[in-house]
Formats: structure tokens, C-alpha cells, sequence
């Protein structure tokens, strides 16, 4: 008998927290909706948002970032939701701007493409999936990546590739030791509501301290969560 009351109360708790999660993505695809308004090709932009692709606040995030931020040089990981609203920002202005998109499967990107044009600026290089050891875990990464990326970009958006149990998607760490504290940048990264997107994050964070870098860090909840960090040139987008 007190198992199943145990069993009850643990399935009830469960129940209580899916819906606060759920009732915060409601509330968080108004905020979303209002943030686009009189925004054209936004509003007829054919998004599926949620399930694998980024949710609600994810994509009020990622409006906030492109309208006030208005990053020059964006790295995205995941072909996908998101490079379709990057792309549409981006031909309302194609000046002086990079979008490159890491992708591991070219039969989805060929499928991607066939389907929806991207501007002129966002570029797609397929990195096929490699097995790494990170901290004695095996851990999905890009191959090649440092070797085929120079220099720095001001906006990172990590949604790719697919998620690990332990350290997902490391690779941001190794993009990151090029930056320094003269450098100005966001960092997004989604599914922080997991095992391996939270050690990242936290490995992260341990990695611009040890670089004496100072940022800024935020999470934006709703059926799924989003982690930014910024330099302190965007630390406006942890309060947004």
C-alpha cells in the first residue's frame, strides 16, 4: 500500500511539473508571436517549432539576438528551424555578414535545400560524425571542424549534432578557446534541460574562467530549455 501511494505521489509530482513546463511554453509562444509582429517574413515564415527543433523561447531568443544584437559572423550547429529564420533575417540585409551552417548529414541537407532557399550568405559544410573521447565518455562531434573553421564568430548557436549522454556537443568548447576577452559574442545552446548539454555548459563556463573572461549566463525555460552566455556587450539578452 505505501508503495503505490509513494508511486502515486511521484506520478502526480511528474504530471504537476509537465504542466508548469507546458502552461511556461503557452505563455512563451505569445511573447514569441507578439516579438515578430509587422515583421512580414517572420510572420509567413513556415516554422515547426518544438520537438527536435528549438521551442518557443528558443525562437524569441534567437528574434531578440538577430533584431538587437544583430550579430555579423554566425556559426550554427544542425541544419534546420533555426537556419531558415537565421536565412530570412539575413536577406533583409546581406551586408557585411557570414552564416555558416555545420551539418554531418548531406542526404538532409540536400533534402533541406531542395525545400527551402537559403540567402546567399548562409553556407552549409557537411562534417560527417566522429566518435571523441571527452573525459572518458564517448561524445558525437563534427570531424574536422577546428581544421576547416578559422578565426571567430560573434554568435554561436549550438543545435547540433546529436545530443550524447554525457559532454553533447563539445565541440563549442573547441571553438571557443580561440576567443579572448577583447572578443564580443552569444553563445546559445539548446536542450540544456539534458545531462550532456548541462556538462557542457558547466565546462564552458570553467573555460573562460580559466581564460579570465569575463560573461554573463541565462536560462530560458519552457516544455524544453535554452542556455545563453554572452560577453558583457550582450548581457541585455539574460534579462530579455
Amino acid at each position: 500500500m505505501i508503495k503505490k501511494l509513494k508511486a502515486l505521489i511521484s506520478e502526480n509530482r511528474e504530471n504537476q511539473a509537465f504542466i508548469i513546463r507546458q502552461n511556461k511554453e503557452l505563455e512563451w509562444a505569445h511573447v514569441y508571436h507578439d516579438s515578430i509582429r509587422g515583421k512580414a517574413y517572420l510572420e509567413n515564415l513556415p516554422l515547426n517549432i518544438g520537438r527536435w527543433a528549438g521551442n518557443y523561447p528558443f525562437f524569441y531568443l534567437l528574434n531578440r539576438i538577430m533584431s538587437d544584437a544583430k550579430p555579423q559572423h554566425i556559426l550554427e550547429f544542425g541544419l534546420g528551424e533555426s537556419s531558415k529564420f537565421i536565412s530570412s533575417y539575413l536577406q533583409q540585409d546581406l551586408s557585411s555578414r557570414t552564416h555558416q551552417i555545420i551539418e554531418h548529414d548531406i542526404n538532409w541537407a540536400n533534402a533541406f535545400t531542395n525545400k527551402f532557399k537559403l540567402s546567399e550568405i548562409s553556407k552549409i559544410l557537411i562534417c560527417p560524425l566522429v566518435i571523441k573521447k571527452i573525459n572518458n565518455y564517448d561524445v558525437n562531434c563534427y570531424k574536422g571542424l577546428t581544421d576547416v573553421l578559422r578565426g571567430t564568430f560573434d554568435f554561436y548557436l549550438i543545435d547540433g549534432p546529436f545530443g550524447s549522454p554525457h559532454y553533447s556537443r563539445y565541440d563549442i568548447t573547441f571553438m571557443a578557446e580561440r576567443l579572448s576577452s577583447s572578443d564580443d559574442f552569444i553563445i546559445v545552446i539548446d536542450d540544456f534541460d539534458r545531462v550532456g548539454e548541462k556538462e557542457t555548459c558547466r565546462a564552458l563556463c570553467a573555460l573562460f574562467q580559466r581564460k579570465k573572461i569575463k560573461t554573463y549566463t541565462q536560462v530560458y525555460s519552457g516544455l524544453k530549455e535554452v542556455w545563453v552566455l554572452t560577453s558583457p556587450k550582450y548581457r541585455f539578452l539574460t534579462s530579455i
